[in-house]
């Protein structure tokens, strides 16, 4: 089942699967409800009326995304290329603890079709294409969506500036809609990149998250260690496709991505 948000000329309304539930239901309710509830609370809200209208980032206004790195391999490499502090990323990649942090807010949040951007005071920005978790309030992983978590290479060659080269206005992206899907099935789901400048493909990439070194309920436990999410997360797994050192965004370039059945696709402004 898929759930996608809307904008209508009534204000924002969620949809599963092409059919509007009904006004008023966020994603932080669906959130609330037990994974074994969740099918039948949704289908008692759809109205079956078709949906319609502007396509927006499947989260809601107050809702947390998080965001993992040192996840794969190649994410770790490209880490320690950039650090000024290589070694602690070598070691936290095979450390107990994983690295988790805050990426943004449900408002700041951008959809298919928006704008992402680059920081003004940056020289090397990267996108970064992951697989991210929809978690209910219980911690449980209900689905998954596509993700855009760009990012300031040259920013975070700091460990200590890594808020900054994560977190700033259109640096967060979302897929066209969530995947509900039990977890037991996303073991090895695709994830792939394409980056198009003045009509021409600069970049593709792909990874799936079969490479990732942890598994999906161990990220997911520990965002819920000491923390409580009463209307649920959404958490990006991290990348296993970076580009090139040599490579960095520019204005006007198109990053399309796809992770499983979920598209992406933002120009940089």
């Amino acid at each position: 089942m898929q759930l996608s948000k809307h904008q209508t000329n009534s204000g924002a309304r969620w949809s599963a699967d092409g059919q509007f539930l009904v006004p008023g239901v966020s994603l932080g309710l669906i959130l609330s409800t037990p994974s074994t509830q969740m099918p039948g609370l949704i289908a008692s809200l759809v109205t079956g009326e078709p949906a319609n209208g502007t396509l927006l980032a499947p989260v809601d206004p107050m809702q947390e995304v998080w965001a993992c790195g040192v996840t794969y391999l190649r994410s770790r490499d490209a880490r320690m290329a950039e650090s000024t502090q290589a070694s602690i990323y070598d070691r936290v990649y095979s450390a107990d603890r994983p690295e988790l942090f805050y990426k943004s807010t449900g408002w700041r949040v951008v959809g298919d079709g928006a704008n992402i951007r680059i920081r003004a005071d940056s020289k090397w920005n990267v996108p970064e294409p992951e697989f991210a978790l929809v978690i209910n309030s219980a911690g449980e992983i209900v689905g998954y969506t596509a993700a855009n978590d760009v990012s300031s290479r040259d920013i975070e060659g700091n460990p200590l500036y890594l808020p900054q080269a994560k977190s700033y206005d259109g640096a967060c992206a979302l897929g066209r809609s969530i995947e509900l899907l039990d977890v037991s099935l996303m073991k090895d789901i695709s994830i792939e990149v394409e980056i198009d400048r003045d009509g021409q493909s600069v970049f593709k990439g792909a990874t799936s998250t079969a490479q990732l070194k942890r598994s999906l309920n161990e990220l997911a436990g520990y965002l819920f260690r000491e923390l409580t999410h009463p209307n649920g997360a959404l958490l990006m797994t991290g990348t296993g496709v970076v580009p090139a050192d040599s490579f960095s965004l520019v204005s006007g370039d198109t990053v399309k991505i796809r992770v499983g059945e979920v598209e992406l696709s933002n120009t940089v402004a």
